[in-house]
This record gives C-alpha cells, sequence and structure tokens, in this order.
C-alpha cells in the first residue's frame, strides 16, 4: 500500500472502520501517515464534543415575517426582466447606426470646412487679411528652416 491509497482510507480508518493488516504494516512503517490520522481522529474528537449555538429566541419570527413580505410582493413577468437588455440592445443599436450614417456621410460632426479664397481688390480688407495669411503660413515654414540650422545642416554651407 502506498500513501496515496491510505490518504484516501484515513477518513474512514479515523471514524475506526476499515482496519486491515495491511493498514496497520504501512502505518507501522509510515510516520507521516500515522501522523495525519492521529490529526484527523483529534479533530473528529472535537467536532463531536462541540455543540451548536441556540439560534436566537426571536430568529423564528422574524424568519416567518420575511417569508410573508416576500410573499406578498407582486410577482414581476418575464417582460420586466426582458426589459433592460432590451433597452441595452436598442441603444447600443442606434449609437452603431448613428455611426454608420456619419461615416456615410464623409465626415465628422463638428469639422468646419475651409472657406473658400475670395479674389479681392488690392488694399481691402479681404486682401490684407489673405496677404497676412499667406505670410504666416511662410514663416512658419521659415521657422522649421531654422530649426534645421540649429540640427547642424546649414543653407549657406558650400559643399
Amino acid at each position: 500500500m502506498n500513501c496515496k491509497d491510505m490518504g484516501d482510507r484515513l477518513l474512514d480508518l479515523a471514524s475506526g472502520m476499515g482496519a486491515d493488516a495491511e493498514v496497520e504494516q504501512h502505518l507501522q512503517a509510515c510516520p507521516v501517515c500515522a501522523e495525519n490520522l492521529a490529526s484527523l481522529a483529534q479533530t473528529m474528537t472535537l467536532l463531536d464534543e462541540w455543540q451548536a449555538p441556540e439560534p436566537s429566541p426571536y430568529f423564528d419570527t422574524r424568519l416567518q415575517a420575511r417569508l410573508r413580505d416576500e410573499s406578498a410582493k407582486p410577482k414581476q413577468s418575464w417582460f420586466a426582466w426582458f426589459r433592460k437588455p432590451a433597452l441595452a440592445l436598442s441603444m447600443a443599436g442606434l449609437m452603431t447606426a448613428g455611426a454608420v450614417l456619419i461615416g456615410l456621410r464623409g465626415g465628422v460632426v463638428g469639422t468646419v470646412p475651409k472657406a473658400p479664397i475670395v479674389d479681392a481688390r488690392p488694399g481691402s480688407a479681404v486682401a490684407d487679411l489673405q496677404s497676412l495669411d499667406k505670410n504666416h503660413d511662410l514663416l512658419a515654414n521659415f521657422d522649421l528652416l531654422d530649426d534645421d540650422d540649429a540640427g547642424g545642416v546649414s543653407a549657406t554651407a558650400n559643399p
């Protein structure tokens, strides 16, 4: 007999059943199994001595009151249970339909289309604003060139 087979029989042995010569021989040869059997027998003895505590005197009264309250509640139909998942699915469907419609429209809500450039007479306010906008774009590109010069690349250096 091995320790695994002995472990399967320990509960029966601790309760006083199933002791044969092979089991007795293994218990004498294996101190680990003998210690496990002694520990289990001690635990079972303690459990036999244990007294369950008495429930409170009002336990039965409170239990009966709760049972009456639960039975007095109206029964919910299957539709009440079905309502929340149905609402969630319909909201998900609406969101999906909205995303598809926005995608078909070809744009994102909140983007502002670029205003067309209006040909204006030189010297007018519109023409001045347009030239300032072009100058700003040009200066922004020059700033990029200045950054390249700082990195070691020079536009004026001869190769």
